[in-house]
């Protein structure tokens, strides 16, 4: 699997909406604490007073923060390359408390006059700078820390869809080579078919031929895509059935009873060739020589059910394990396309014959949505 690019987002790709909203939440979680500091000690602080150096600090801190985010990203503290890039956070980190207290200090000489609160008096300054530093210094790890995080749940949103959307192309290149084997396997047993019929009667070969060539035609002019809609999957089979009926004639019966409703359903594509092949060279009646094939769909329940049976002798005990290309392709491609969704089970009927169970999750198409 090709590894996911650890690439940062560019600061324009951000989304500043949630960052200012970060920022007001900040704001006001600092605003109460200095607030209620106040109160709880009894302090005479002027209410807009601790807006106004909340709100310089705020806005510092604003402004500052696209160079300390490009910092962050361009000097990566998660890489092989941080005992290098360390240092240049350590000078980071003291020009930004550097610049914030400045930022800081020059605003609130210019607000707290504005609002009629006087001078703003902001202590001895090379102090100052020290108690600020111990702060920033706090800040701006755990902000450097939240803009790594933020990427790493990113990196690991973006393996998760990088697999999924591998594993899906896997089971799609797995189930359209399954597909791709029924077509080969279906031409060679209908040209022996047909080659068995050309010495017995040319005329019935002739129709079996044509009758192989429309169905053919049908298969390559269509979109091969894994699943198609139940109505088209039949019309396949109705050209196949007739090719079979040709070579067969009065000893084969195919009955269908599909509901409406199932028939927009989407299937994959040679699902039921195969079933009814299979029955063909395994459902004769031992008795009548007969080969009656049923075939019901229904939707129930947000589910698609088919099931195919025919009026042989049924499945022998081990063959359910050991079925042929066939029933073994079909159970393949319906575990790659739907897993534990879909579900193929083989049997034999109560009164005779066997069963074949095919149960899918109902979707459909766009254009029928």
């Amino acid at each position: 699997m090709r590894a996911v690019s650890r690439t940062y987002l560019p600061l324009r790709e951000l989304n500043w909406h949630v960052m200012l909203a970060i920022f007001a939440v900040l704001f006001a979680s600092n605003f109460f604490y200095k607030h209620l500091e106040q109160v709880a000690t009894g302090g005479n602080h002027p209410l807009l007073a601790s807006i106004l150096e909340e709100l310089s600090g705020i806005i510092a801190a604003l402004l500052l923060f696209p160079f300390i985010y490009w910092v962050a990203i361009r000097f990566p503290l998660l890489s092989a390359t941080w005992q290098r890039n360390l240092p240049i956070h350590l000078l980071t980190v003291c020009f930004v408390s550097f610049l914030s207290t400045n930022l800081m200090w020059v605003q609130r000489l210019v607000l707290f006059p504005t609002f009629g609160l006087g001078h703003y008096n902001y202590g001895y300054i090379p102090v100052r700078y020290l108690m600020e530093f111990a702060k920033h210094f706090v800040f701006y790890w755990f902000g450097v820390g939240l803009i790594y995080l933020f990427h790493e749940v990113r990196f690991a949103r973006e393996r998760e869809i990088q697999q999924a959307k591998l594993e899906a192309s896997l089971a799609e290149a797995q189930a359209q080579n399954l597909r791709l084997q029924l077509e080969p396997h279906f031409l060679f047993n209908t040209l022996n078919a047909i080659s068995a019929a050309v010495y017995e009667d040319p005329q019935k070969a002739d129709k079996m031929i044509c009758g192989l060539s429309e169905m053919l035609r049908r298969l390559l002019s269509k979109n091969p895509s894994l699943e198609i809609p139940l109505s088209t999957e039949l019309e396949l089979l109705d050209l196949y059935a007739n090719v079979m009926k040709a070579r067969l004639e009065h000893r084969f019966k195919l009955q269908l009873q599909v509901d409406d409703s199932a028939k927009q359903a989407l299937v994959p594509q040679l699902l039921l060739q195969p079933l009814i092949e299979n029955a063909i060279r395994h459902g004769i009646n031992p008795h009548t020589f007969q080969i009656d094939i049923s075939l019901s769909a229904c939707l129930e329940q947000g589910r698609v059910h088919l099931i195919v049976r025919d009026s042989g002798p049924g499945f022998r005990v081990q063959q359910n394990s050991t079925t042929g290309v066939g029933l073994h392709n079909t159970r393949e491609r319906l575990a790659g396309l739907y897993g534990e969704e879909g579900s193929f089970t083989l049997g034999n009927a109560p009164d005779g014959g066997a069963i074949v169970q095919i149960s899918l999750p109902f979707r459909v198409e766009p254009a029928f949505q």
